[in-house]
């Protein structure tokens, strides 16, 4: 794993101090069924469903948004296979109801959604995080409420500025040329754990895996649609956090 430095200079880069035995825990080894969410890890926290050390950075970033009046409120975390494949085979079937082409329904789906067995959520480390204390009609993960005179603007703007202190990291960035899934201002990474998960994920043979699977739409899946997949999908993501 490479030694990198997730401290910010900033005012609340003292509080982070406690969080540094965390910043270089040792690499081990991640099976692939662990990678692909389908082994059980063990997770922390009521509502929080993290490994340890995610849980406890994010309670440390939790506490200091409470005193700057943010609450800081995981909506969803740790998702198994299981749950990320209901969620795929759902959107295909009512894409594919509607009257679009398999491969249609497949590139619809991957603006947001990950192909089961590929999602960072299966790891423990990364969560969509809101602020709690608004009340907010409709889907809360919608990007224009985190923008410019939206309920969540406070959030993000305390995010951008203090989130990376505690190790967390903003995944899918809204870097116009960045490709793959779309710009996501909920979606955080504990960047010590997931960095080292995602060198293992890429040491794996990827498309070999997903192409022994049999959920639905994934008989569509082609090698150059996986390559492809991977490149911008999984990989052009935030680069602080490869």
């Amino acid at each position: 794993m490479k030694r990198r430095s997730f401290i910010q200079k900033s005012s609340s880069a003292t509080v982070a101090i406690s969080l540094l035995p965390n910043l270089f825990i040792q690499e081990e080894e991640y099976s692939v069924l662990e990678l692909m969410g389908k082994e059980d890890i063990k997770l922390y926290g009521e509502g929080i469903n993290l490994r340890k050390e995610a849980h406890d950075a994010f309670l440390e970033m939790k506490k200091a948004a409470y005193s700057d009046g943010i609450d800081l409120k995981i909506v969803s975390s740790y998702r198994d296979f299981s749950r990320q494949e209901g969620i795929f085979e759902r959107k295909f079937i009512n894409y594919t109801d509607e009257g679009m082409e398999p491969i249609a329904a497949i590139e619809k789906i991957i603006e947001y959604s990950t192909i089961p067995g590929t999602s960072r959520h299966h790891w423990g480390t990364d969560a969509d995080i809101i602020d709690g204390y608004r009340k907010v009609e409709g889907d809360v993960l919608d990007p224009e409420k985190y923008g410019n005179g939206g309920p969540y603007e406070d959030f993000k703007l305390w995010m951008d500025e203090n989130s990376e202190t505690y190790g967390y990291h903003l995944v899918y960035t809204d870097e116009p040329k960045r490709r793959g899934f779309k710009y996501e201002p909920w979606h955080y990474s504990y960047a010590p754990l997931s960095i080292p998960m995602l060198e293992a994920f890429r040491g794996k043979n990827i498309i070999a895996l997903l192409e022994t699977e049999q959920f639905y739409g994934a008989e569509h899946f082609t090698r150059a649609f996986l390559r492809r997949y991977i490149q911008n999908n999984i990989l052009d993501i935030n680069r602080d956090l490869l």
